[in-house]
């Protein structure tokens, strides 16, 4: 492929809500590009995008996946999104490398939970966006509705550049409001199109929405505004120009019609693409943070590389495949750079640019431009190479991790390769996360849904030849006492060699909530040496982290050690530790012990018809709602529950709502549990120490 001036790219990500048809839509646009030869179907597994085992399996996106074409002499690198809220992370990073988001709407389910999420990050990152209609082939679709519920939801200024003539099964017309005509588009797949003026019925309708075209464009720009007014219209060179910075500006939201299944419209969105997307130019800088922690623009014309991994993926017969996107300078093969995450340097081996599994090598990449590179022996997701001063892009804002699965090797001696396992993975996937929890005495992954974490684990067994189960994990209890208790205890071995003697005599009381576990004496007198408290000390804490009713860890209880006895010859350590450990235990039985759970703060957000459901659903949960706002045709629950009932709540959501709806979930604190919830958990644990 020819090389391309910084004005000449296109780099955008196709997302949206799962199954709105991001993949289709992608392979019309290749197929129209000429770098395929027909588009492949989801159905049959030979789109270009979705190319792996668990893609094709499941027929959804479940990474993101790079792809180019060329259209109008502009170099297009489009980046298929995952769709689905469990592989969120895929999207977001896509977009933070891209200057234009093309957002997918279903042309039947309308605005989804998923389309609002993925416009949100891509306003919160400031790239300009287009809304796509797609399916509107389809029975059922409601444009009309669509659009009005695009400006309630994203703002006034949503604009239909086109509008659909005979939307259904026989949908083929699309009106083009710029250039007031009727479009017709083949029936056979091609893409190909003809034009003609508009039918006398609707030109007056096309003719107000063209005016209103207007007066967003001469807005985005003074002098066009001062021109509009003295002419009262703006000629085609100005709107072609204006329209440019208007969407820049987002002064205007511009939706199209489609069907991607069908290749209908497809090709007048790429020409729109083309002349009036965002290129690398018009974003001249980008921030980032030097070696002093102050920000700093990174030039897109800087003498100097700076580069950052967006993406890192293990390829069959390559290796490790990194993709990055230049930010200032030019990338060549051999080139070696500073990952000033890492803190260590890197050389560049061979250079690709991607379309799915195909790769095509190159000599170099140039700023504002999308590529691949194999093999880096340090350099993980997020990461940033430079050639001169230490500067590091803003890292990424991933959404917190709401499920949870505990994972274990079935084959002995197989720990250190899954630990090796895990640790790719999540530097593959930074929203995988993994954690080696001794409380609970179980290594804990977590990611953004119950699929993302089966794809994990599948990955796992197919990449490091681990034979691995998921479990549910153990929850982390705690143990606390509800009222004062006293104890002695004496400890006293005689086994005709050196015996023990220990006598320790205590006082417990409740701790506020959180305060943890304090241990005081209040000694007097000679009966204990001082020299023993620390053992007595060391012998609570070994109870403290056992448990005593349930085997979970102590909390919120006051120690004091205020009297007790010993032998000038048989007292040592080990005795006033066991004596300690014994008294605490004795004191703690006669405290009114009790089990803490931990609570969660969750916020789900569904659409307004599956309100009654999902609250249901947190009652008989156990949990309370704290409240219910409304966010447009949204409703945002907000509600706490234990964490023992948000097991694989993700899926218990999608079930509910028919995958329209999306959570998320934060530790809250730690609450007294009900007596009978309580009881279970001691009978359960109690059966677990007798196998």
């Amino acid at each position: 492929m020819k090389h391309y001036d910084t004005g000449e790219l296109r780099n955008l990500a196709v997302v949206g809500h799962g199954a709105s048809g991001k993949t289709t839509l992608v392979e019309a646009m290749l197929a129209l590009g000429k770098e395929i030869n027909r588009m492949g179907t989801i159905e049959t597994g030979t789109t270009v995008s979705d190319y792996h085992p668990g893609e094709k399996e499941r027929q959804i996106s479940i990474h993101s996946t790079p792809l180019h074409m060329e259209w109008d002499q502009k170099k297009f690198n489009i980046i298929d999104a995952p769709g689905y809220s469990d592989f969120i992370g895929e999207s977001i990073s896509s977009l933070a490398v891209v200057d234009m988001a093309a957002v997918l709407i279903h042309a039947v389910n309308g605005i989804e939970v998923g389309t609002e999420y993925m416009w949100n990050n891509a306003k919160e990152l400031g790239i300009p966006k287009v809304l796509i209609v797609n399916g509107l082939d389809r029975e059922h679709t409601k444009f009309d509705n669509i659009l009005n519920q695009a400006k309630e939801r994203f703002g006034k200024n949503v604009f239909p550049m086109q509008l659909p003539v005979n939307s259904g099964p026989s949908f083929n017309q699309i009106i083009d409001v710029l250039r007031r005509e009727l479009i017709t588009y083949k029936n056979d797949g091609s893409g190909g199109y003809s034009e003609e003026g508009l039918p006398e019925n609707l030109v007056s309708g096309v003719d107000s929405l063209h005016a209103e075209l207007i007066e967003y464009v001469a807005e985005s720009d003074d002098s066009l505004l001062e021109k509009y007014f003295e002419q009262g219209n703006l000629s085609e060179e100005e709107m072609r120009g204006g329209i440019h910075h208007a969407i820049q500006n987002q002064v205007f939201i511009p939706m199209f019609c489609i069907s991607a299944e069908k290749n209908i419209g497809v090709a007048r969105l790429c020409d729109f693409i083309a002349k009036y997307g965002a290129s690398p130019d018009d974003r001249k800088t980008v921030r980032a943070i030097n070696s002093k922690e102050d920000e700093i623009d990174v030039s897109l014309d800087g003498k100097d590389t700076v580069i950052q991994i967006f993406k890192t993926m293990a390829e069959s017969h390559v290796g490790e495949l990194s993709l990055f996107r230049v930010y200032s300078g030019t990338v060549k093969t051999g080139d070696d750079l500073y990952n000033t995450n890492r803190k260590s340097s890197e050389r560049m081996g061979q250079l690709f640019i991607l379309n799915g599994k195909n790769r095509t090598q190159i000599d170099r990449v140039s700023a504002g431009d999308i590529g691949a590179v194999v093999k880096l022996k340090d350099t993980h997701t997020g990461n940033t190479l430079c050639s001169g001063d230490r500067v590091k892009m803003p890292k990424l804002n991933l959404p917190n991790s709401n499920i949870h699965a505990a994972i274990s090797s079935t084959t002995k001696g197989d720990e250190e390769k899954l630990a090796i396992g895990l640790s790719t993975l999540h530097e593959e996937d930074p929203t995988f996360i993994y954690r080696v929890d001794s409380e609970i005495r179980q290594t804990i992954i977590s990611g953004q849904g119950e699929l993302h974490l089966q794809v994990s684990a599948e990955r796992l067994r197919r990449r490091f030849n681990l034979s691995i189960e998921l479990t549910k994990p153990n929850i982390p209890y705690r143990e606390t006492i509800n009222s004062n208790a006293e104890s002695k205890y004496r400890h006293k071995k005689q086994s005709g060699g050196a015996g023990q003697f220990a006598e320790v005599w205590m006082r417990i009381e409740p701790r506020q909530r959180g305060e943890g576990v304090e241990f005081t004496n209040s000694l007097v007198g000679q009966n204990v040496d001082r020299v023993f408290i620390p053992s007595v000390e060391k012998g609570v804490s070994t109870a403290c982290v056992n448990g005593i009713i349930a085997g979970c860890r102590v909390v919120d209880v006051k120690i004091d050690f205020y009297d007790g006895k010993m032998h000038p010859v048989d007292s040592k350590d080990i005795a006033f530790q066991t004596a300690g450990k014994n008294a605490f235990i004795d004191a703690f039985k006669n405290a009114a012990p009790c089990l803490l759970e931990p609570m969660v703060n969750i916020e789900v957000k569904v659409p307004e018809e599956y309100m009654g459901d999902i609250m249901g659903d947190i009652s008989g949960k156990r949990g309370k709602i704290l409240g219910v706002d409304s966010d447009g045709s949204f409703q945002l629950i907000k509600a706490q529950v234990p964490q023992a009932e948000l097991y694989n709540y993700a899926t218990t959501i999608r079930s509910l709502t028919g995958g329209r709806g999306i959570h998320a979930e934060e530790f809250s604190h730690y609450e007294k549990m009900p007596r009978d919830a309580q009881q279970k958990v001691i009978v359960s644990k109690q059966k677990q120490e007798d196998e």
